[in-house]
């Protein structure tokens, strides 16, 4: 029976995107809303509806931890870089860490200092929203936060932060870029309709079809054949290094790699990698969002931490905003890297494919990159300064 549970559920990570992806090609409505938001909605529906047999959380442990240093190279072997990036990325990080510190401050100064462990709570949510939850748990056992209390955060975060989501990825990003002023209003000239219709007609096509003819086949084990090598030399070159500092390592090198494959005319020949670690994306984004649990939300008790997280989150993206504006910093941009920060480099592949930019995915990763090597550091002095003004 257990066999049989495994099998179900892994297979009901694996085809529902499929299913999603199909629906959206088939009724445009759904197609507007996206199947990242979609698979999102099913993933909270499946982890609350009371069904939780005790093979789900290995099931989920495996689909979330494996698929993102798969898709990650995978995705990078389709970009292009230029030297014009650096500046841009020391601006959106500058304005990132910038906004968080701002907006958490004011948070705790608010409700975050009536709360137990409020200045831990601080600096555990620093590192969550300029690197990702592995800073959190890092920074939860620097701070030895009661695993109570670290769970229902957790708990409470994953509603707010897919609400961030649903705004940024339906409304968000085109609300800035109307106010960043991107919107260009030049008529377009019968070439350039001619080519905005082909490009147009090129997003909406099946990018996996052919993927299991003969040619297809080879395509995909070479896709994956160079990207299983690139996690190998990653996970190996952690060895040296302490464990606490395993996913930093891993995953500044594999995207270094991934990068710099993507110089080889043999590599950026693999035309489907993008798409494929876009799929492995739609199963993380389902894995994922199964594992919100509703029930341990306590509403009556937690309006003071709730209040927290939402200054934190909504705040960083409005200061984040506007840091990016002054800074010059386009649009895209700003949304992706904020996505980074907020949410953790793993959503940064959503986030460019809802904008249809596949030029920001460079930006966002290296936003999330630099969050995940920072980010203990950055949630360290946090606590401490909130301890000082609390």
């Amino acid at each position: 029976m257990a066999i049989l549970n495994y099998l179900f559920i892994a297979l009901l990570f694996v085809l529902l995107p499929a299913v999603v992806l199909w629906l959206c090609r088939r009724f445009p409505w759904l197609d507007k809303l996206g199947p990242i938001m979609i698979l999102y909605g099913l993933g909270i529906l499946i982890g609350n509806i009371g069904w939780h047999p005790e093979e789900m959380p290995i099931v989920q442990d495996i689909a979330t931890s494996a698929t993102i240093p798969l898709a990650i190279p995978m995705m990078l072997f389709a970009c292009r870089f230029t030297l014009n990036e650096a500046s841009l990325q020391l601006r959106v990080c500058v304005s990132g860490f910038l906004a968080a510190f701002l907006a958490i401050a004011v948070g705790y100064l608010l409700f975050g200092k009536h709360l137990s462990e409020g200045a831990a709570i601080g600096g555990i949510m620093s590192g969550m929203y300029t690197g990702g939850m592995v800073n959190a748990a890092a920074l939860q056992q620097i701070f030895s936060v009661e695993e109570e209390a670290y769970v229902i955060m957790c708990s409470y975060d994953i509603v707010i932060s897919f609400l961030y989501l649903v705004f940024l990825v339906s409304v968000g990003y085109k609300f800035f870029r109307w106010l960043y002023g991107e919107r260009s209003s030049t008529e377009l000239t019968a070439e350039d309709r001619a080519e905005l219709e082909r490009q147009i007609a090129e997003q909406k096509r099946n990018p996996y079809a052919g993927l299991w003819s003969k040619e297809g086949l080879t395509e995909l084990a070479k896709i994956v054949g160079v990207t299983l090598m690139l996690v190998t030399i990653s996970a190996l070159a952690t060895l040296p290094f302490p464990a606490e500092w395993f996913m930093v390592i891993f995953i500044l090198v594999l995207s270094t790699l991934g990068v710099v494959c993507s110089f080889f005319k043999p590599i950026r020949a693999l035309g489907r990698s993008f798409d494929i670690g876009m799929y492995l994306i739609y199963i993380f984004s389902i894995a994922m969002a199964s594992m919100a649990d509703f029930s341990t939300l306590d509403l009556a008790n937690g309006a003071n931490q709730i209040a927290f997280l939402c200054i934190a989150v909504f705040g960083s993206l409005i200061l984040h905003a506007l840091f990016c504006r002054l800074m010059r910093v386009d649009a895209d941009s700003m949304a992706v890297s904020s996505v980074a920060f907020i949410n953790s480099p793993p959503f940064v592949p959503m986030m460019v494919v809802v904008m249809k930019n596949k030029g920001a995915l460079i930006v966002g990763l290296g936003a999330g990159i630099v969050g995940y090597a920072l980010g203990n550091h950055f949630g360290v002095v946090m606590a401490k300064f909130l301890e000082m003004i609390g």
